[in-house]
């Protein structure tokens, strides 16, 4: 009996020893794993404000940035793609919702879901993009050295260049409508620059806030007979309803200009713009740097450093504005 003890004695010694080394084998694949980043699939919150073609741009481009480097969709990352359809309680609702999910990282498109995303996580990473001036929404204190949870890309152009650009076309310009979100930061920001660039060019910028997506059209018609021509910043609830601002602009013989490419292949006049899908894979690229274990606080926000000339020659002869061959050389697109 006290042999056959002994004996079933060793041979659990003997399994304990061999599962003990079966774990430690385990652990060390799955550390190897990870460092290989091959481990389990990452869980991504994507995050988008409204639907318009600049943002649509964006979220492919970030899809793609992560395909880049290395972490694919039905692969080895499951995505979690929300829509807010121009509602701040809904950003609110989602940046919640991806909290309680525990997602290993959170992408936010444009600066309420980028606000509302960075207030309800702050034990995991959270990558904006599109945020026009990420230090005045409190995304950051630095662009260089970001202090929290938060970093990601600006797509912030210059509004000095772009009234140049509306006088090249309209060099009798006097005063220029611009509507925007008031609640909005982005906007807000824009309209400022806007606003002391126009001090210095002899330009009064008449505004139009407006509160919500019905306002849009409304606002159009108010500036009718106050000003020489329109402007739209990168506002995303204006671009979404950017139609709207087009009919009365047209049936008014106003023209209209704007702050981002996808809006003037829309109909409006031209534009020093930025390449959103570009601006999209670059915040995929550095999701990829973050998740193989780059510490937010070592990745800078990245600005676009190009903004390129684009024109819609259709548009432009709607308005009765002449496009000037130096104008055209300068361009990078021209929509026929």
């Amino acid at each position: 009996m006290r042999r056959v003890a002994t004996m079933g004695l060793t041979a659990l010694l003997a399994f304990s020893l061999a599962a003990c080394g079966n774990q430690a084998t385990g652990e060390k694949t799955e550390q190897a794993a990870a460092n290989s980043g091959q481990q389990q699939t990452v869980k991504l919150g994507l995050t988008q404000f409204v639907e318009h073609p600049a943002l649509d741009a964006i979220h492919k481009g970030i899809l793609d940035g992560l395909k880049d480097s290395g972490y694919e969709e039905g692969k080895n990352l499951e995505v979690d793609s929300q829509n807010a359809h121009g509602d701040m309680n809904n950003t609110v609702s989602i940046a919640q919702k991806y909290a309680g999910d525990k997602k290993d990282l959170v992408i936010a498109i444009a600066t309420p879901s980028a606000q509302a995303a960075a207030k309800a996580i702050s034990d995991k990473p959270v990558l904006f993009s599109a945020v026009t001036d990420p230090i005045s929404a409190q995304l950051v204190n630095a662009l260089e050295k970001p202090d929290k949870n938060v970093t990601g890309t600006s797509d912030k152009v210059s509004m000095e260049q772009q009234l140049k650009l509306v006088k090249s076309f309209m060099p009798g310009l006097k005063k220029l409508g611009v509507i925007y979100t008031t609640s909005e930061v982005n906007s807000e920001v824009q309209v400022k620059d806007l606003e002391a660039a126009a001090s210095k060019e002899g330009v009064e910028i008449v505004k139009a806030g407006i509160s919500q997506l019905s306002e849009v059209q409304l606002a159009a018609q108010g500036l009718v007979g106050k000003t020489d021509a329109m402007f739209i910043p990168i506002d995303n609830t204006v671009v979404s309803s950017f139609e709207a601002v087009l009919g009365v602009a047209e049936q008014n013989k106003v023209p209209v200009f704007a702050s981002d490419t996808d809006t003037v292949k829309r109909g409006a006049v031209a534009t020093y713009g930025i390449d959103y899908y570009q601006i999209g894979k670059q915040t995929g690229e550095m999701a990829g740097r973050v998740l193989k274990g780059q510490a937010v606080a070592d990745t800078p926000v990245e600005v676009s450093k190009q903004a390129d000339l684009y024109i819609n020659e259709t548009a432009a002869a709607k308005f009765g504005l002449p496009v000037s061959e130096a104008l055209k050389q300068q361009a990078k697109e021209i929509i026929k």
